[in-house]
């Protein structure tokens, strides 16, 4: 339990002391949050109802998709993963701590966020703070696997980038967060409900803010969290110690299983 917390607590300070994680953790997604907040609440005032759960999945998604992977691949490339396999590291260690450690610096982020956005935007808080919390979790820890799977299966810090904007940049047109999901044609409404932001801020809507679902927010929390355990499941199976490993167990293909909650929350929430 001790090399667990001192594990965690280096890769934690690592987060803050590396000049790219403390920006796709911290910075960045802050220095959007006041750049929406300036220009989107006067555009679209109805933004403001629904922006402090969409400015959190934006964070959940910076510090996940764009600063969680690449370190994974920078380590594994560099043999840090071999020395920790001689020390009797075992990888679910090595990908959870990493995971719990950007879950945290997120956390920190989005209690920015919730301070700030009533006082300065005129931004609601949710209405149930319990719904808001098993959400942002389950947003989160959705997000981290996919982020640790990313790292996982990449095979260099450049196809990590390609792998992460794939989820990122349909997240940030499609995912309900700038545009409402409502407002989406039907076919490409469907299409947005393979991505995490859609279901993350679909409960949101209904379940911290009672507002009115596009579709079932219990279905959205329970695709969320069962894509984590999937996610964080084949991260572990496809696991490799550094890229001179030939004992691998399962083709980088398999990644794709990771779809499989989402395609069965998109055939039958409603």
């Amino acid at each position: 339990m001790s090399a667990f917390v001192n594990h965690f607590l280096f890769e934690f300070r690592t987060g803050i002391r590396n000049k790219n994680l403390l920006m796709l953790n911290h910075l960045f997604p802050l220095g959007f949050y006041a750049m929406m907040g300036l220009i989107m609440t006067e555009i679209n005032p109805g933004f403001v109802a629904t922006m402090i759960p969409a400015m959190v999945v934006f964070a959940i998604l910076s510090g996940m998709m764009l600063g969680l992977p690449a370190p994974l691949v920078a380590a594994r490339e560099a043999g840090i993963f071999r020395s920790y396999k001689v020390n009797g590291v075992p990888p679910f260690s090595i990908l959870i701590i990493p995971a719990l450690t950007t879950i945290l610096h997120t956390t920190v982020v989005a209690v920015v966020i919730i301070a700030t956005a009533p006082p300065f935007f005129d931004a609601p808080l949710p209405v149930s703070w319990p719904g808001f919390a098993v959400t942002f979790l389950a947003a989160a820890f959705s997000c981290a696997g996919l982020g640790v799977l990313i790292g996982v299966i990449s095979s260099s810090s450049r196809i990590t980038v390609l792998w992460s904007q794939l989820i990122y940049l349909p997240s940030m047109m499609l995912g309900g967060m700038m545009l409402p999901h409502e407002l989406l044609p039907e076919a490409m409404g469907k299409v947005a409900q393979l991505l995490p932001a859609t279901q993350a801020m679909n409960a949101f809507r209904g379940l911290a803010y009672g507002l009115t679902a596009d579709f079932d927010p219990w279905g959205s929390l329970i695709v969320l969290l069962a894509s984590g355990v999937l996610e964080f499941g084949l991260a572990i199976y496809l696991f490799n110690w550094d890229r001179h490993n030939t004992t691998q167990r399962g083709h980088p293909l398999l990644a794709l299983l990771a779809l499989l909650p989402y395609i069965v929350g998109m055939l039958l929430l409603s």
